[in-house]
């Protein structure tokens, strides 16, 4: 039997293989880019390659990276994540443009 990967996205605690398609998709590669750029980087190159909002998904990325469990985050903690994750998604996130701008803006074909 092969030995696992260790720098598989997989290989972090939480990250399944619909979150490690996701972060591919968002070319976040691997466990080793997922650590250099960091939960919200992560989550902003998730949310730039189309993917909706949801807070605990944005949680998930900053349990896998310090291996707790993804249900570990509570209290204070998850107060100031939620702050985050809100002001991640008011920079970052816009309900209102097209998938078709989206593409454009991947390919820097639209005017800023």
């Amino acid at each position: 039997m092969p030995k696992p990967d260790p720098d598989d996205l997989q290989s972090l605690r939480n990250i399944g293989p619909a979150m490690a398609q996701s972060l591919r998709k968002a070319g976040i590669k691997s466990a080793s880019d997922l650590r250099e750029l960091g939960a919200d980087q992560a989550y902003i190159a998730l949310l730039r390659s189309g993917v909706s909002p949801h807070f605990i998904m944005y949680y998930v990325l900053h349990m896998a990276l310090q291996g707790r469990a993804w249900n570990d985050c509570k209290g204070a903690e998850k107060v100031k994540l939620r702050e985050s994750f809100d002001q991640i998604c008011n920079d970052h996130h816009d309900p209102d443009r097209s998938e078709f701008e989206r593409q454009m803006d991947i390919l820097g074909l639209r005017a800023k």
